[in-house]
């Protein structure tokens, strides 16, 4: 019977579990802290930017609607961003050399291909973080979804 009773998870340690901001989240959450304020520095997006932002605040606040908002963003993302070779496909002004990164002093020539694989592989990082059980047990499951409560 202790054996059964032991496994049951308490409250007190449902708890304590997600009384702590998860790691991979801070992460995420420090990603677009860095894009969204980089987009206001060159007014770029600035909208999306700060919509960013309150999201972002929402996620720290452990609002349920964030969640919702996170899950929602990062798929959409996903999916633009797996449809960006076939929407940046035009077969009139198609250049066949490789694109120069520049990053510092490196410069260095890559396919297309490759920065679309890198790009793929981050939002695939992101949709992972946003459905993570650790990310869900970080919010308030009970809470409504009235962002003012």
């Amino acid at each position: 019977m202790s054996e059964q009773e032991s496994a049951i998870p308490t409250p007190k340690a449902d708890a304590a579990v997600s009384s702590r901001l998860p790691k991979r989240l801070i992460a995420l959450l420090l990603v677009y802290v860095v894009a969204s304020v980089s987009g206001l520095v060159a007014k770029q997006g600035v909208l999306f930017c700060l919509l960013t932002l309150l999201m972002v605040i929402a996620i720290i606040g452990r609002q349920k609607a964030a969640l919702i908002m996170l899950r929602g963003y990062t798929v959409v993302q996903l999916g633009l961003i797996s449809m960006l070779p076939v929407i940046m496909y035009d077969p009139g002004n198609l250049v066949v050399d490789p694109t120069t990164v520049h990053l510092g002093e490196w410069q260095g020539k890559l396919p297309d291909y490759v920065i679309f694989i890198a790009l793929i592989i981050l939002s695939l990082l992101q949709v992972w973080v946003a459905f993570d059980k650790k990310v869900k047990a970080w919010f308030k499951p009970k809470l409504n979804l009235n962002i003012m409560s």
